[in-house]
């Protein structure tokens, strides 16, 4: 019987469409290889999505998000200049991205920070460093913290400008997140790093007693405390210490970032959202809108985004498991894309959609 997954397709902004185009390319193969249909409902979101109906998250497109087993999302964003033409509200992070993650309840984000050995020498780092390759889940709480805490802007007495955000976290919130990487450390290599601030925020604080409530139930696994600005030093030091890492939201938004330095682009940063009904898929990295339309952008993250998505939406493991090996079989024949190598380096260059070609042709033969 054939099994059919109704995805939101959100191409975004900037190179959105593009990369869109090469993940779409890799389910469309897949249909013909196994009993199963997606159907791709595509809907608009982001700066575009004001541009063209004056909401960055119109309802249309919740509709088509609120019927859909799993969404699969572009970057999105515009340059400086062209986000100062939508109201501060309407812009795509305010109006849509995190409108979509409350709706969402997406409490959970899964970062995977991946380079197998045969592509270690894209890294920025030493080869002594890096030369086995880097394998790290970054899990970041994703709908709490001061992202989501209350804001206020105004004037004093005297005339001082002023602002207050808030950092709100409850013990059920930190409770779940963590509930997800303790489950996550246990199916690797039950290690588990929490990175916090417990020194100054009290936040931390509350973060860690939580988990120390938590890890009682987990007595398998390995708990590391280390500190933020620390856990930034050792990432560049000796990254293959970490395997499973935990935070909260700002400090896995900026980790994560990091994370993708050190691969030696975000181009390779695929993640996923999940929430308790559904999830959405996203690459980490911006939409790029200087190279927008000119077929140079790597889809690598978009259609890493789709593999997360077979695995952990669809239970497609195989599936899953097979585009990995696609995409990164493409790197390691010894091709690149811009972002990862200039020209001059003594490497062929591919575009989008000769990187999405190689893909297909090397998933044909892994089905």
């Amino acid at each position: 019987m054939t099994q059919t997954y109704t995805i939101a397709v959100l191409a975004g902004d900037g190179i959105g469409p593009e990369i869109t185009e090469q993940a779409l390319r890799v389910l469309r193969l897949i249909e013909t290889k196994r009993d199963v249909v997606f159907d791709c409902k595509e809907a608009e979101f982001g700066a575009s999505a004001y541009f063209s109906v004056g909401k960055s998250f119109p309802e249309a497109t919740i509709k088509i998000c609120d019927e859909a087993d799993a969404i699969l999302k572009g970057p999105i964003g515009l340059s400086h200049e062209e986000s100062e033409k939508i109201p501060v509200e309407e812009r795509p992070e305010r109006g849509a991205l995190l409108p979509m993650r409350r709706r969402l309840n997406t409490y959970a984000n899964f970062r995977p920070i991946s380079l197998p050995k045969g592509m270690a020498h894209f890294s920025p780092l030493k080869q002594e460093v890096v030369g086995e390759g880097i394998d790290i889940m970054l899990i970041r709480e994703l709908i709490g913290g001061l992202y989501f805490g209350g804001k206020e802007r105004g004037e004093k007495e005297d005339g001082t400008r002023y602002v207050k955000e808030t950092l709100d976290y409850d013990d059920k919130q930190i409770r779940q997140i963590l509930e997800v990487a303790f489950k996550e450390a246990m199916k690797r290599k039950k290690v588990l790093h929490n990175i916090h601030k417990s020194n100054v925020l009290i936040s931390s604080v509350l973060w860690n007693e939580v988990l120390e409530e938590v890890a009682k139930d987990y007595p398998e696994v390995q708990v590391v405390h280390m500190l933020v600005d620390a856990a930034a030093t050792h990432l560049c030091l000796n990254p293959g210490q970490f395997d499973v890492m935990v935070m909260e939201n700002m400090f896995g938004d900026i980790l994560s970032d990091q994370g993708g330095g050190i691969l030696g682009s975000l181009g390779l940063m695929p993640s996923a959202c999940m929430g308790p009904d559904k999830a959405y898929y996203e690459p980490s990295h911006g939409s790029a809108p200087d190279i927008a339309g000119k077929n140079l952008a790597n889809p690598y993250s978009m259609i890493g985004s789709v593999a997360l998505m077979l695995d952990m939406s669809f239970g497609m493991e195989a599936e899953a498991k097979a585009v990995w090996t696609a995409m990164q079989s493409v790197f390691q024949a010894g091709f690149s894309t811009g972002d990862l190598s200039k020209p001059g380096a003594g490497v062929e260059i591919l575009s989008t959609s000769e990187f999405g070609d190689k893909v297909i042709a090397s998933l044909e033969g892994l089905l």
